[in-house]
């Protein structure tokens, strides 16, 4: 009899019970509490002002508590003891993997922006496609600069040479900025080290080299589709050249002369351009909105007077730029194709995250700056001054961690699993649904990336996909976050503000290109996952 007895299962209680489980029991109750801290989250961003870190950690403790957390899961004791804090758990596992990477790509692109990366890029182009295929180059500018800097730098380093393309054709302005755009923010959403896309990964527990290959993958037609849809635009719509950036610029290069004059007057000779001209055309260019690099490489200067400071050799920018991404693939793959072995361990040292930025940075400190003249004081400025605007970024990511760990914590998570299985819709295009309505409602793309990933991950966790196609599923995610960019989203006003263009303009050219952009990337993703 006792055998009897002790063979029959017993019923596991709930894993808990408090706050609106109290009232509405079960799966309903779970639903409920999920449902009404989304609609909490849009509300304190949307209405509220409220910065999106301090929203997301409010409603993941008010998530929590509704959903039975007690105050010791949610943030563990004051003595030391074996329950762990769902929020130091959830912040620190996803900053863990997250905020190296960012960091190094952030000082890497840095770099790359104040040595006049950029100029030399887009010059070469240029100069290779000709003035009928401008549109193309400065697309392709887009697309190789925007790899390894943030979307908002881009432009402001690559718009001079866009009003100046723009200038001299006597053509809209939209006809050079779309293209330049669509490069732009498709790197940012598809790509590492771009905070959304190495999140989400985290998140997953998907290698880079799986969501940089994916990224390529979905990226390239989706960015394809959106320079078509730019080449029309930019014919339907006359938008002229700014002329306030067209004089700031002009101001800022006649400051960088008037200053390298200066010091080489003082010192009865020249010195060095190259700390002088990097450090200077940063300063001003920022604050005028003239492209970085652009100061201090096309000041015209007299017989007299020493040549300005020549821009990197592009076959440099694409060594600094492509050295990460091969390490980075190559130890995906070798995981797959070789046997364990010490060359194996080798490939996948060099190609971790970590070592692989780390070993491009060195390599830009010396290619692009020491080599150059830089002094190491300056090198130390602009790193350091780059990560100033990571912390907010940070912040937000490290709170959809912990968004995601009280979702799982709580049990939420198994219930949203279970009632979207039962929808009978693929999680590509749930994932990518979500992401939308999310980014459609706050503006955030990184708030839709992280807050997305902490409601699919559950759905596909017992599932046993393949690296491969979490990937697609990342990349569904990022397409979402892009999707119908409006007044809600600073990328929107940046677009306007910055090339001169009317709100209404805007909606006609920015945020048709990002929806064209976000569908055609999501269309690619999903078609992917049915053969992956």
């Amino acid at each position: 009899m006792s055998s009897l007895l002790a063979a029959t299962p017993t019923p596991e209680a709930p894993p808990h019970t408090g706050g609106l489980l109290l009232l509405i029991d079960g799966t309903a109750g779970l639903l409920t509490v999920a449902a009404l801290g989304i609609v909490l989250l849009l509300v304190l961003i949307i209405k509220v002002r409220l910065q999106p870190f301090v929203a997301l950690l409010a409603v993941s403790i008010a998530v929590g508590l509704s959903a039975g957390l007690s105050v010791t899961e949610l943030f563990g004791t004051v003595q030391r003891s074996t329950s762990v804090s769902m929020i130091e758990s959830g912040m620190g596992g996803i900053l863990g993997h997250v905020a190296i990477i960012i960091g190094l790509g952030t000082m890497l692109g840095a770099i790359l922006e104040v040595s006049g990366g950029a100029e030399a890029l887009s010059s070469r182009l240029l100069n290779l496609f000709g003035e009928k295929r401008a549109p193309l180059a400065m697309g392709l500018t887009g697309l190789i600069f925007g790899i390894p800097v943030f979307f908002d730098v881009g432009i402001f380093v690559l718009a001079p040479i866009v009003y100046a393309a723009a200038k001299r054709s006597g053509k809209s302005i939209l006809l050079y900025a779309m293209p330049l755009l669509a490069g732009l923010s498709m790197t940012h959403a598809f790509l590492p080290p771009h905070p959304g896309p190495v999140a989400a990964a985290g998140l997953f527990k998907v290698d880079l080299g799986w969501v940089i290959l994916m990224g390529v993958i979905v990226g390239i037609p989706a960015v394809l589709a959106a320079w078509a849809y730019a080449a029309w635009i930019g014919k339907c719509l006359f938008v002229p050249v700014p002329q306030d950036m067209v004089e700031a610029a002009d101001e800022a290069k006649a400051a960088v002369a008037a200053e390298r004059a200066a010091r080489r007057a003082a010192v009865g000779g020249p010195t060095d351009g190259a700390s002088t001209g990097a450090g200077k055309s940063t300063a001003t260019g920022k604050g005028t909105g003239a492209g970085t690099g652009s100061g201090s490489v096309a000041v015209a200067e007299g017989p007299s007077e020493a040549p300005a400071e020549q821009p990197p050799a592009l076959s440099t920018v694409f060594l600094i730029i492509g050295t990460p991404l091969l390490l980075i693939l190559a130890a995906t793959f070798s995981s797959i194709a070789l046997d364990p072995s010490t060359f194996r361990s080798v490939i996948e040292f060099f190609g971790h995250p970590f070592v692989a930025l780390t070993i491009a940075l060195l390599m830009a400190y010396y290619l692009l700056g020491i080599r150059r003249g830089w002094s190491r004081k300056s090198l130390e400025t602009v790193s350091t001054a780059s990560l100033k605007p990571v912390g907010n970024i940070l912040l937000v990511v490290g709170a959809g961690g912990v968004f995601g760990a009280v979702l799982k914590g709580s049990g939420i998570a198994d219930a949203l699993a279970d009632t979207f299985n039962d929808v009978g819709l693929p999680v590509v295009v749930l994932a990518w649904l979500i992401s939308v309505v999310l980014r459609v409602a706050q503006g955030s793309a990184t708030v839709a990336i992280v807050t997305t990933a902490g409601i699919v991950v559950p759905l596909v966790e017992g599932q046993d996909l393949s690296q491969a196609h979490l990937a697609l599923i990342i990349m569904a995610i990022s397409a979402g976050s892009i999707f119908a960019s409006h007044v809600n989203d600073g990328g929107f006003w940046i677009v306007a503000k910055y090339f001169g263009i009317s709100e209404r303009d805007t909606l006609k050219s920015w945020t048709v290109l990002e929806t064209v952009l976000s569908v055609a990337g999501f269309a690619v993703a999903a078609l992917l996952s049915i053969f992956i």
